[in-house]
C-alpha cells in the first residue's frame, strides 16, 4: 500500500506530504482545489508522459515520490532482482523527477531506471480508475482480461504467449523458406546454365597469371631465343667465351702454385667458376631447346585467356579465384534446391507442431474462461443489486475465434437494465451512472484476485446519489478490506465510509495560490461532510446529517 506521497514544485503544489493509511482513504475538496493535480502526479509515477508545463518554478525540478509497503509481494522481489534494482523486502520507493526543460528521470529504490521499467513496476503496485476508464467496460480486450484475472489464467497466458510466438516464428520461417525455394526454382534453369559454364571452364587457381606470362613469352619468342643464343655464345660457344677465359686463368694460376701460397685456393675457386659457367650455359641450352616458336600454342593461350576474361566480365569477378568461389556457391545452391522439398516439409511439420502446442494451451484457457464466465455473470448481478440495479440481467458470452496471442476466445459482456429489455453490449444500452456502478461492482469482484497493494478511484461515483451513493461507498469500503483504496469523491455518502479523510484546498500566499492537503480530525470531518451536504452555509441540520452519516452520536 501507499504509505507516503511527496509532491513538490508541481503545478499549483509547492510542496505537500501525505501519509495514507490502510483501508479506505477519502479525498474531497472543491472543484479546482487540486485533486486532479495530485492524481496527475501519481500518474507520472505510473510512467505517464512528463511535460515541462507542470514545473511550477523553473529554477528547480519537480519531484514526485511514493513509498509503498510491499511485504509479501514476491513477484515484485523477483522483478527488482531481474532488473538490478535494490530490494529491502518491506518497502519500495518510486520517484519521478522533471527538469524545467521537460526532461525526466525515474528511480526505483534510488536506482535509475528507464520509463518502461517504471511502468512495469507501477502496474504491479497501483491501479488508478478514473471516469474515462468506464469506457473500458465496452472494450472486448478489457472484458477478456477481467475473465482471465478471475479465472487465474496468468501463468497459462504466459505459457500461451511463448507457445504462440514460437508458432508465429515457425510459420514465418516456413513462409520465408518457401518464398526462397519458389524464387530459387524460378531461377534454377538459369543458375544451372551459369554453373555448367563455369564447371566446363575447368578453372584452376593461379591459371590466369601463368597464361599471361606464357603469352608474353610466346609473343617475344624471337627476342628470347636470340638473347639465349648470345648468352650461350658468351659463356661457352664463342671464340673467346667466358669458360675459355676462366680456363686460361686457371692454367696460369697453376704455374704460380710453387711461388704463391694462396694459388691453390684460387685455382679451386676458378674451377668452381668454370663449372658454374658450364652449368648455366647448359641450363640456357635446355631452355633454348624447349622453346619453340609455336603459333598454334600462342593461339591456344590467347583463346584460353579470352575465355577467362569473358567469364570475369560476365560474372563481375576480378580474379579466377572469385570465379571458382561463385562456381562452388552455385553448386551449393543447386544442391539446396534439390533438397528443398525435404527442408520445406520439415519446416511445415515444425509449424504444425508449434500450432498444436499453442492450441492445447489455448483450449485449457478457454475451458477455464467458459467456467468463470458463468460464475462471474451471477456474481456481478449479486454485487450490482444493492446499487439500485434490481432488474439487471447479465450474460457473459465466450465465442470461438482464430488463434491469437490471447487464445481462441472472444468475450463479450451483455446487459439489460430494465424488464423486457434485450441483452445488448454495454455501450449500446447503459447510462453513465449505470456504467459507473457496473465498473465498481466489477472492481469489487476483481479486487479479491488482484495482486496489487493499492487502488485509486477517481470520482467513479459520478451520476449517482442518495441510497445508491451510500451503497457504492459501502462497496468501496468492502474492497478496502483486501487492498488499500483511495477514493476521490464529491458525494458525502461515499466520503462518510472512509477510515481516513483528507481535504484538498487552495491557499493564497503573499505572491501566489497553492494547493494544500490535510488529514481531517473527527470534528473537521463532520464539518466537511456538512459542507458537502448543504454547501458553504452550514446549519445545524447539515451537521446532524453529517454526524448521522458518520455514525456519530
Amino acid at each position: 500500500m501507499i504509505q507516503t506521497l511527496h509532491i513538490s514544485n508541481y503545478a499549483l503544489i509547492d510542496s505537500i506530504d501525505i501519509t495514507l493509511h490502510e483501508g479506505l482513504n477519502i479525498l474531497t475538496g472543491e472543484t479546482g482545489a487540486g485533486k486532479s493535480i495530485i492524481l496527475g502526479a501519481l500518474g507520472l509515477l505510473l510512467g505517464g508522459r512528463a511535460d515541462s508545463k507542470v514545473v511550477r518554478r523553473h529554477d528547480v525540478k519537480s519531484v514526485i515520490e511514493a513509498s509503498l509497503s510491499v511485504e509479501g509481494y514476491s513477484q515484485l522481489e523477483e522483478f527488482c532482482k531481474n532488473n538490478d534494482i535494490d530490494w529491502d523486502g518491506d518497502t519500495i520507493i518510486l520517484r519521478r523527477e522533471i527538469a524545467p526543460n521537460g526532461r525526466s528521470r525515474a528511480f526505483i529504490n534510488d536506482c535509475p531506471v528507464n520509463l518502461s521499467i517504471l511502468q512495469e513496476a507501477a502496474l504491479q503496485l497501483i491501479d488508478i480508475h478514473s471516469q474515462h476508464q468506464n469506457l473500458l467496460l465496452a472494450s472486448p480486450p478489457y472484458q477478456l482480461r477481467v475473465i482471465d484475472c478471475l479465472a487465474g489464467n496468468k501463468e497459462k497466458l504466459a505459457q500461451l504467449t511463448i507457445a504462440y510466438n514460437n508458432y508465429r516464428h515457425a510459420v514465418r520461417h516456413y513462409k520465408q523458406e518457401r518464398r526462397m525455394i519458389e524464387q530459387s526454382k524460378e531461377d534454377e534453369e538459369f543458375l544451372r546454365f551459369q554453373y555448367q559454364r563455369l564447371k566446363e571452364a575447368d578453372l584452376s587457381e593461379g591459371e590466369l597469371e601463368e597464361l599471361e606470362h606464357e603469352r608474353e613469352l610466346l609473343i617475344n619468342m624471337g627476342d628470347v631465343k636470340r638473347s639465349l643464343g648470345a648468352a650461350i655464345n658468351a659463356l661457352t660457344d664463342g671464340e673467346e667465351n667466358a669458360e675459355q677465359l676462366v680456363k686460361t686463368a686457371l692454367d696460369e694460376t697453376g704455374e704460380l702454385s710453387d711461388l704463391i701460397d694462396e694459388a691453390d685456393s684460387i685455382s679451386e675457386r676458378l674451377q668452381a667458376v668454370r663449372v658454374e659457367l658450364q652449368d648455366i650455359s647448359a641450363t640456357f641450352s635446355e631452355y633454348d631447346r624447349d622453346l619453340n616458336d609455336d603459333p598454334a600454342r600462342l593461339d591456344a593461350v590467347e583463346e584460353r585467356l579470352n575465355l577467362l576474361y569473358d567469364l570475369q566480365r560476365r560474372y563481375k569477378a576480378e580474379t579466377v579465384e572469385e570465379l571458382i568461389a561463385q562456381r562452388d556457391d552455385m553448386k551449393k545452391r543447386l544442391k539446396g534446391i534439390a533438397l528443398s522439398g525435404d527442408t520445406l516439409q520439415t519446416l511445415e511439420i515444425a509449424a504444425k507442431r508449434a500450432k498444436k502446442e499453442a492450441l492445447e494451451i489455448a483450449a485449457e484457457i478457454s475451458k477455464m474462461r467458459h467456467e468463470e464466465a458463468e460464475r462471474f455473470g451471477k456474481l456481478l448481478k449479486e454485487r450490482a443489486l444493492p446499487l439500485g440495479m434490481k432488474n439487471l440481467q447479465v450474460e457473459i458470452t465466450v465465442r470461438d475465434t482464430e488463434l491469437t496471442s490471447t487464445g481462441i476466445d472472444q468475450v463479450e459482456f451483455l446487459f439489460a437494465f430494465n424488464k423486457n429489455q434485450p441483452l445488448l453490449p454495454v455501450g449500446n444500452t447503459a447510462s453513465g451512472g449505470e456504467i459507473s456502478r457496473l465498473m465498481l461492482s466489477i472492481k469489487s469482484i476483481v479486487a479479491d484476485k488482484m495482486q496489487l497493494p493499492s487502488i485509486i478511484f477517481d470520482e467513479v461515483d459520478t451520476g449517482v446519489s442518495g441510497d445508491v451513493a451510500d451503497k457504492m461507498g459501502e462497496l468501496m469500503r468492502q474492497i478496502a478490506g483486501n487492498i488499500q483504496v483511495v477514493a476521490i469523491t464529491h458525494l458525502p455518502q461515499v466520503a462518510s465510509k472512509g477510515q481516513s479523510h483528507f481535504k484538498v484546498f487552495k491557499e493564497d500566499t503573499d505572491s501566489t495560490t497553492v494547493t494544500r492537503i490535510s488529514e481531517l480530525t473527527p470534528e473537521q470531518r463532520v464539518k466537511e461532510l456538512a459542507v458537502m451536504l448543504s454547501g458553504s452555509e452550514v446549519n445545524a441540520a447539515a451537521l446532524e446529517n453529517a454526524k448521522a452519516l458518520l455514525g456519530a452520536k
